[in-house]
């Protein structure tokens, strides 16, 4: 019978050869000895299966959040004991829905999310984590406050993965890349992954992931909105990395953009040269980790 240190000498045979790369399952990340509890902060990585995509509209059926400490320098140093739910909506789970979730109707009969639960359990965060923050917090800031009071930060678009080499930003990807593969579409085990991609060196940065993360997410941003802009310039905005807000949200009908606060002036004077080409007042809006990725930028 073929033990683990046999197949774990298998393995590095054939990471030995050009011909062969290996995918390790997921493990537990081990505890690092003799930390300080005081010298870190708590992380708390998130992640929510929904009804659908609109925050509106559909409901969370399944919360999954993981706390981890971490070290001033960005290194994980514990992984702590994950909070998981599942949640009954008011309407039926749509096939499509539990094909990509896995997630079925008879999994939330009856289950239900405490929010006062939620609370106490995300309180002690020092920064609330997703894969994809853009999603993750709206539909939690609309289930508890709790996450409106928090900085967040996103794994995904907030770490520059394509400087670092890798051809593209997905979670499965980012695990694949790095070596390891784990069951997907589950909220705490989506939570894992990518608290585990936080806690990998990244390979041309040689810091932890999680640094360059927090490093970028302190960093304040510019919100410029480019109203009233010629219509005949929309082709030139959409290739500049504009983006047209056309929903009813109490926001300017316009193209907008998201840049550092070192390009705010920069972005400012291409508008007035390129695009109005006069002197205009662009409104701006200054965005941080406590409102980014939120219903209020």
């Amino acid at each position: 019978m073929t033990n683990a240190s046999d197949l774990e000498a298998f393995a590095a045979a054939l990471e030995a050869s050009s011909d062969y790369r290996v995918l390790r399952r997921l493990r537990p990340r081990p505890t690092v000895e003799g930390f300080d509890v005081a010298e870190t902060r708590t992380g708390l990585m998130v992640d929510v299966e929904t009804t659908g995509l609109d925050p509106d509209r559909d409901e969370i059926i399944e919360l999954a959040m993981v706390p981890f400490r971490y070290a001033l320098d960005g290194t994980v140093v514990e992984v702590l004991e994950p909070f998981d739910r599942l949640r009954e909506p008011s309407k039926p789970i749509s096939s499509e829905i539990t094909v990509l979730t896995g997630i079925t109707d008879a999994m939330v009969a009856g289950k239900s999310i405490d929010p006062s639960e939620v609370t106490m359990f995300a309180a002690p965060a020092a920064v609330v984590i997703a894969h994809n923050a853009a999603f993750d917090r709206r539909f939690l800031e609309r289930f508890s406050p709790v996450f409106s009071t928090k900085p967040w930060a996103c794994s995904m678009s907030e770490i520059d993965w394509a400087a670092e080499g890798f051809e593209g930003a997905k979670l499965s990807y980012l695990a694949m890349a790095l070596g390891f593969f784990y069951d997907r579409h589950r909220a705490a085990n989506d939570c894992l992954a990518a608290i585990e991609l936080l806690a990998r060196e990244l390979p041309r940065a040689r810091a932890p992931a999680l640094a360059k993360l927090l490093e970028r997410a302190r960093l304040p941003t510019w919100r410029i909105w480019a109203e009233n802009s010629p219509f005949e310039f929309k082709d030139l905005l959409k290739a500049r990395g504009y983006r047209w807000n056309g929903e009813e949200n109490g926001k300017p009908r316009s193209w907008y953009v998201d840049v550092s606060d070192a390009e705010k002036e920069a972005e400012i004077s291409y508008l007035a040269r390129e695009i109005y080409q006069y002197e205009v007042d662009v409104r701006t809006v200054r965005v941080t980790a406590y409102d980014r990725f939120s219903n209020r930028v």
